[in-house]
């Protein structure tokens, strides 16, 4: 029974809070109240409708928040209306009275127009308050120092009013404008005047100057003193006289100025001559004549002129016939070292052409081992820098301690350097390696890319190209055998099979016969070759020499029979060739000999 007192008080107080949490339930029931016929959960079903109706038909946030506004507008317009003045709305009720005040629109309408009246007459009173300023300014600035005017006028121009004091400015304006230009007229007249009395009086000056001139000639003249006799008078009249003088003063003019430019001549010549004199180039020149130039003044130097040009002329005549042998020589030695540098080009090209790699080598078949670049000159320029060469060299031999070589193949060297200019040559080499690859490197950087295999392998390379290129100068181009290049000990430093591969092929496309000596005996490396012969050092004590003989021949590239085993037959072990001594009959040849 305890228990289920505790359960029904506990439904008993969720179902108060229930109730309290329904809007419009009273709070208290009284006992008459009679049961409702329904049962709970059908009430609380329609309770649950009840409350969607209700939110579906309710007033919204956004009206209320309006209406929030629409007050908090209303009590500002209030709080406006009760600071105004009893007039100000007794104006404003008389306003709404009228057409006007009607309906919203009119009132809008009529706010704008005494809006934009009220800022017309706001301007309008702003533009006085300026004018007003600016004219009391100008009173204040006009205004007289001292007394109560500038200046006193008669009666009849003292003005009445305003309009006959503009009246009476305006005609003074005028006159005075009139007034002003009369002044500067009369300005400008004068300064003629001015000008044409100085101008007077300057002619006047030299008028008494010249006069004063011909009387100092007359005085002095020729005849003047001769017995007191005076020239004979013109014959013709006073225009003609006039007309003399004035051709005798215009040719005198002219032939004083000849005289000056003859003078200056001769100065800039004297002056000329004593700079050439002087010059570094001829202090080893201990003639007579050059010692007078330099030491007589330059206004003494004119009176000898005649007398060196006449010594000097067989002097030149002998010096222009060998300056010109000169010239001769110096254009058949540049012709000789075009020649020759033109030959050096040729032959820089065919080292490219016949470093060319044969056929099997990879991305190297075909390449070019060498790529050498240059920029052909013209005949002119190249004539042109071959000449400075040959000038540098013969400057160079006249000077004292000089360190320029002269010999041949310097200036040939110096010569294909000229001619190069000014890109000069950009030489190329194909760096070797495992797969050989196409990779050229300039020859400058060989010794910081290439390992030493590489070096070296590119060294013998660029040998046997230069043997083919000395054969094919030599005209043996179609001749296989380009030479035979020892090498010491070449495995030590190039091993690789590959790097012996490459030599090996490169010198057989090129006709190199290549030798290599070792004391290794490296069979991976060894094993390339097709011959390989074994020395041995023997001693003879008792004569106290030494000698070189061959210990074994190993031949790779040939099967060994073994022994042992079972005999081969049909195979070649070893030939004998007999050649027919000349003059005899058919040769004679023999079969094949036991190993």
């Amino acid at each position: 029974a305890q228990r289920a007192a505790d359960d029904a008080h506990r439904t008993a107080r969720a179902l108060r809070a229930e109730r309290a949490e329904i809007a419009g339930a009273p709070d208290d029931l009284g006992d008459d109240t009679e049961p409702p016929s329904a049962s709970l959960p059908a009430l609380r079903e329609a309770y649950r409708t009840a409350s969607q109706v209700y939110e579906k038909v309710g007033v919204g946030a956004d009206l209320r928040a309006e209406q929030a506004r629409a007050e908090s507008d209303e009590s500002a317009a209030l709080a406006t209306l009760d600071r105004l003045t009893n007039k100000v709305r007794t104006r404003a009720a008389q306003l709404l009275e009228g057409t006007d005040g009607a309906d919203g629109p009119s009132r809008q309408a009529a706010a704008a127009r005494a809006e934009s009246l009220v800022q017309m007459l706001e301007s309008r009173a702003s533009a006085a308050s300026e004018q007003l300023g600016r004219l009391r300014g100008e009173a204040e600035r006009l205004a007289p120092a001292d007394g109560d005017a500038h200046t006193a006028l008669p009666e009849e121009m003292v003005p009445a009013d305003a309009e006959q004091a503009k009246e009476l400015l305006r005609t003074a304006n005028g006159e005075l404008a009139a007034r002003t230009d009369e002044l500067d007229t009369a300005r400008t007249a004068h300064a003629d005047l001015l000008r044409a009395h100085r101008s007077a009086e300057d002619a006047a000056g030299g008028f008494d100057e010249t006069a004063a001139l011909l009387r100092d000639l007359l005085r002095d003249g020729p005849g003047a003193e001769d017995d007191g006799e005076r020239p004979d008078p013109y014959a013709g009249g006073l225009a003609e006289a006039r007309q003399a003088a004035t051709e005798a003063r215009r040719s005198l003019r002219g032939c004083a100025a000849d005289l000056s430019g003859a003078e200056s001549a001769v100065r800039e010549a004297s002056d000329v001559l004593v700079r050439h004199a002087n010059s570094t180039r001829y202090e080893q020149v201990r003639t007579p004549a050059r010692q007078q130039i330099r030491e007589l003044p330059a206004a003494a130097l004119p009176e000898h002129a005649a007398a060196w040009a006449d010594a000097f002329a067989p002097r030149l005549r002998v010096l222009t016939d060998e300056l010109e042998q000169l010239e001769r020589n110096r254009d058949s030695i540049v012709d000789r070292l075009r020649g020759l540098v033109e030959s050096c080009l040729a032959t820089l090209r065919s080292a490219q052409r016949l470093s060319r790699l044969p056929e099997g080598l990879g991305e190297w078949s075909g390449q070019e081992f060498l790529r050498i670049r240059f920029d052909d000159p013209d005949q002119a320029t190249l004539t042109e820098r071959l000449g400075e060469v040959i000038d540098e060299a013969t400057r160079s031999a006249v000077k004292k301690n000089s360190d320029l070589r002269r010999d041949g193949m310097s200036l040939l060297l110096r010569g294909v350097q000229a001619a190069l200019q000014p890109r000069g040559v950009a030489v190329e080499i194909l760096k070797p390696d495992a797969v050989l690859r196409a990779e050229r490197v300039p020859v400058g950087q060989m010794g910081d890319v290439f390992s030493g295999g590489q070096l070296l392998t590119a060294a013998i390379a660029l040998y046997c190209t230069m043997a083919a290129l000395r054969s094919n100068d030599r005209g043996r181009d179609k001749h296989r055998h380009a030479g035979t290049l020892f090498l010491d000990n070449p495995i030590g430093r190039a091993n690789a099979t590959y790097l012996l591969e490459l030599q090996r092929a490169v010198a057989d496309a090129l006709g190199v016969q290549l030798l290599y000596t070792t004391g290794l005996f490296d069979t991976t490396a060894l094993a390339e070759f097709p011959l390989v012969i074994r020395l041995r050092n023997d001693a003879d004590l008792r004569a106290g020499l030494k000698y070189i003989s061959v210990e074994e021949h190993l031949r790779p590239g040939l099967p060994v029979q073994d022994p042992e085993g079972e005999q081969v037959h049909g195979q070649i072990t070893a030939t004998r060739m007999y050649k027919r001594p000349e003059g005899d009959g058919a040769a004679q040849p023999t079969g094949p000999d036991a190993p």
